[in-house]
């Protein structure tokens, strides 16, 4: 199931649900089309399925990050960094939005109800929370909250571009990290007090 989830990923990245080809994810995940079909009944129930997967699992890591302990400054911190995570585990996941958002039956509505939203109130109220706290500057929380998306996100999206700028592959580990400093250096100063920088 593991493989077939990580082959449809690419798959419908690459392709979209109309260009996918079930057989082709099912080499890709080194299975015949009769256990892809075991477990799901069409490539329209797979791509469903694994858009609900990659959404449900982006909850749960960005709520376990909010769960714990601590200041504003560090629920932040470690929001930043686990959404980085699971961006590097799922580098797909930014094509697969962006082709959602432009497909002629988008399923986007229910899973930002269920899931997206959620994790931006509780994010906003951390920002607040922060900015009541003295910790953070004083910002708006829905644009902060949309920037630390944008610089996190883009540059999984524009690796194909960036390749090309570069002459190199961006999401090599080395790359991938240099790019985690750089946001979480940003975020330092972009956004945190001064006073706040030394806790």
């Amino acid at each position: 199931m593991q493989r077939i989830l990580r082959a449809a990923e690419e798959n419908f990245a690459e392709r979209g649900l109309a260009g996918a080809r079930t057989g082709a994810i099912a080499r890709a995940a080194r299975v015949n089309k009769a256990l892809l079909y075991y477990y799901f009944s069409s490539k329209e129930e797979l791509h469903r399925f694994t858009l609900n997967t990659l959404f449900q699992q982006l909850h749960a890591q960005m709520n376990a990050a909010l769960d714990q302990p601590g200041t504003p400054r560090q629920q932040l911190l470690r929001y930043i960094n686990g959404y980085f995570d699971f961006m590097t585990a799922h580098p797909n996941y930014p094509r697969l939005f962006e082709r959602e958002l432009t497909s002629e039956k988008p399923q986007l509505a229910g899973l930002v109800r269920e899931h997206l939203r959620p994790l931006h109130q509780r994010l906003a109220a951390v920002i607040r929370a922060g900015i009541a706290k003295g910790e953070f500057r004083r910002v708006e929380p829905r644009h902060t909250i949309f920037n630390l998306v944008a610089i996190t996100v883009f540059y999984f999206a524009a690796a194909p571009v960036l390749t090309e700028v570069w002459k190199c592959d961006p999401l090599t580990p080395r790359l991938v990290a240099a790019r985690r400093r750089a946001i979480l250096d940003f975020v330092e100063h972009a956004l945190f007090l001064s006073s706040a920088r030394q806790r």
